[in-house]
């Protein structure tokens, strides 16, 4: 990750944090949410430093191949394991109003925009709707940063389908991408769904945030289990540790020959997705 996107990272980050303290019921959400972000930024860290495996390449887009390999090999998890099928799309010449009401019915944010063999030539959201809608309700600004305002949004005003509404060219990713790498599309082009395109750019399924954050972190139960099997090899009896694991934090309790500790502690906090490790260890 360049020095400006570590930048940029952290000013989202801090004009995402609320103005006042979480809540019992929000910390898990930003516990996920900054174990989500992690991910990703390995992903942008990784793409760096790594070349993509064999029959690993992603389509040949410019968008599609800016996304670089994942440091959660482990998992090997792939854009076609969580991705959305079928997915909803409209066609180029589908008339303004019927997009708004598509979005509606499908209760999403964006759609693909498809020709007719299929292949995604753009997406239209709510956002080139309203810009469109806003021209309409108020055609005339004043001042500077009306106008500029107003000229960005005129270009817009004019569109009557899909095709002259939506945004082009469209970001996509390919069923074989690694999870992680979707993810850090997602994120680096601010985006909450992603058309999924085949080696043809053809229409195969649509991935959402929810789906690339659900696939990226393990609940604690998976953690746990991997902990407890973690123990078993350092241990002769497994049973004089108790593991309990929440929102990703590992607490690890019982009595336990001061010598095994440091290295049993540090090797859960190698564990991936484990947020952080407690001690309550008795050593002897």
């Amino acid at each position: 990750m360049s020095d400006f996107e570590h930048r940029s990272t952290e000013k989202e980050a801090r004009g995402s944090a609320p103005g006042r303290s979480w809540t019992p019921r929000e910390e898990p959400r930003q516990d996920a949410l900054r174990r989500y972000l992690a991910a990703v930024a390995a992903a942008a860290t990784a793409r760096g430093t790594e070349e993509p495996g064999p029959g690993e390449e992603s389509p040949g887009t410019p968008v599609a191949a800016a996304a670089g390999p994942s440091a959660r090999e482990p998992a090997t998890l792939r854009v076609r394991d969580v991705m959305q099928v079928p997915a909803a799309s409209v066609h180029g010449d589908l008339p303004f109003l019927d997009v708004a009401h598509t979005l509606a019915r499908e209760q999403v944010s964006a759609v693909p925009v498809v020709d007719e063999d299929d292949h995604v030539i753009g997406v239209v959201s709510e956002s080139d709707l309203l810009a469109k809608a806003a021209v309409m309700a108020e055609p005339h600004r004043h001042g500077p940063v009306g106008r500029l305002r107003q000229h960005r949004l005129y270009e817009k005003s004019h569109g009557e389908t899909a095709a002259t509404l939506m945004t082009f060219p469209p970001v996509t990713v390919h069923p074989a991408e690694r999870v992680a790498d979707a993810a850090w599309t997602a994120a680096h082009a601010r985006l909450k769904r992603l058309p999924v395109t085949d080696h043809r750019g053809r229409l195969v399924g649509v991935v959402g945030r929810r789906e690339l954050l659900l696939a990226l972190i393990r609940d604690d139960a998976e953690i746990r289990t991997e902990v407890e099997s973690l123990v078993g090899r350092h241990l002769l009896d497994p049973r004089t540790v108790e593991v309990t694991v929440e929102n990703g934090v590992v607490t690890m309790a019982g009595r336990l020959d001061k010598d095994l500790v440091p290295g049993l502690l540090a090797s859960v906090r190698d564990i991936d997705d484990v947020v952080d490790v407690v001690d309550d260890i008795e050593a002897v």
